[in-house]
């Protein structure tokens, strides 16, 4: 069967752009790639480009999800020294970043090795882009801000170190800018006390969460640390941001929803409560911020619906997705996607309710699935679907957008 590509319009972002329209052909294999003509500049104007591929081959055969439904795995790279942690779609390109320190750009849509940068600066644990900067999350605590230019040979170049040397200059002589982290050790409150596990980005803030229990806030213009809120009791493990709510999900079982009005800081604005003892190690919100799914240590994909007013929630449905962990999830239209310490991919179709009905799994990695991500574009009738593991792998698949439900004894629980 041939994936027909035709006419997917790629929006220019000031991030990345294309410098000219072209015709390429998805491959299996990762190569090195010259970085883009000299011609265009980090002033240029974008060009919004479209990728027209036709009646493009695979060797990879196509797997059964259910019925006449199949999936297809399109490519393995395997160029990563360490476990892939984290993902982030940026413009034309895909971003992976390990816990061996490196972080590899790949371009869409053959997924050709671009460029590598950031070796040498602790584990990564989370990226995020915005405009022309990309923020990645370190065990060492930091957060490192890389500027994108076309205008150097080093395309991704580190430009900043968060808390800046100014942001620190400004507080350390204040001995009430300092807290107490553990027994006999203080820092500053601008300054994570351990690993920075997420990132999420919203209306030019950067939000940070960290093994340290906190949430940070950071001013993108002038990257400046504005808040630090002790948020949770135990590890926070994952952060989302959509219509003016953050939601950070911890290992103490919960989905905290956080506001801000005005000027005013972000306050505590709902709870939502997850298995008793059970990590929430990852969070999602459906684009109407209506709709709210975690992930946890038990297996099981919980979702929650919000009032119209953000502040009260109730859970509404509880799925056994897996039959271990639930380390990933992520969203693309009506289905969302689930990665497993059982190093399977879970699909389920979104129903009414907050429902999740299966739809198949993907089976693939040899390790545990550590990170999701679907692209917004439908290519050829369905989804492209990358997924990064601790077996050093970056994989992408291709999932049909129109599956058939199976009829299977793992159906979700609703409880509305």
């Amino acid at each position: 069967m041939d994936l027909l590509v035709s006419e997917i319009t790629t929006p220019s972002t000031p991030l990345l752009f294309a410098a000219a329209t072209s015709t390429i052909g998805m491959s299996s294999t990762s190569s090195s790639s010259s970085i883009c003509s000299s011609e265009a500049s980090e002033d240029s104007p974008a060009i919004s480009f479209r990728f027209e591929l036709q009646d493009v081959k695979y060797d990879c055969p196509s797997k059964s999800l259910s019925g006449a439904c199949s999936y297809r795995p399109l490519a393995v790279l395997s160029d990563h020294v360490g476990p892939v942690s984290c993902l982030a779609l940026c413009g034309e390109f895909i971003l992976s970043a390990s816990q061996g320190k490196d972080i590899i750009v790949w371009q869409q849509p053959d997924m050709r090795l671009f460029t590598k940068f950031g070796q040498g600066d602790g584990s990564v644990k989370a990226l995020v882009s915005v405009g022309n900067k990309v923020f990645t999350a370190h065990q060492d605590s930091r957060i490192r801000v890389w500027k994108v230019s076309r205008r150097s040979e080093n395309v991704f170049r580190l430009v900043d170190t968060l808390p800046t040397t100014k942001d620190y200059l400004g507080k350390f002589m204040k001995q009430s800018n300092y807290v107490q982290t553990r027994r006999h050790h203080k820092k500053l409150w601008i300054e994570h006390a351990d690993s920075i596990s997420c990132l999420a980005v919203y209306n030019g803030l950067v939000y940070s969460g960290s093994w340290d229990k906190t949430l940070k806030v950071w001013r993108i213009s002038d990257l400046k640390c504005l808040e630090s809120i002790k948020a949770h009791d135990d590890a926070i493990n994952g952060l989302v941001a959509c219509k003016g709510i953050v939601y950070s999900a911890s290992a103490d079982g919960k989905i905290k929803a956080w506001g801000k009005e005005g000027k005013r800081s972000h306050s505590l604005k709902g709870i939502l409560e997850g298995h008793k003892d059970v990590s929430l190690n990852s969070v999602i919100v459906s684009d109407d911020g209506k709709w709210v799914y975690g992930g946890g240590s038990d297996g099981f994909v919980m979702g929650w619906e919000g009032s119209y007013d953000f502040v009260s929630w109730k859970m509404v449905s509880e799925t056994k997705a897996h039959q271990m962990a639930v380390l990933c999830i992520c969203l693309a239209g009506e289905f969302l996607f689930s990665g497993s310490a059982d190093k399977n991919i879970g699909i389920w179709k979104r129903e009414a309710f907050g429902k999740l009905s299966k739809v198949g799994v993907i089976n693939g990695h040899e390790g545990p699935v550590k990170c999701l991500q679907a692209s917004p574009n439908i290519v050829g009738g369905g989804f492209l679907l990358y997924s990064g593991g601790l077996d050093k792998s970056l994989r992408v698949w291709w999932v049909p957008k129109h599956c058939t439900l199976q009829n299977t004894e793992e159906k979700s629980i609703s409880l509305c």
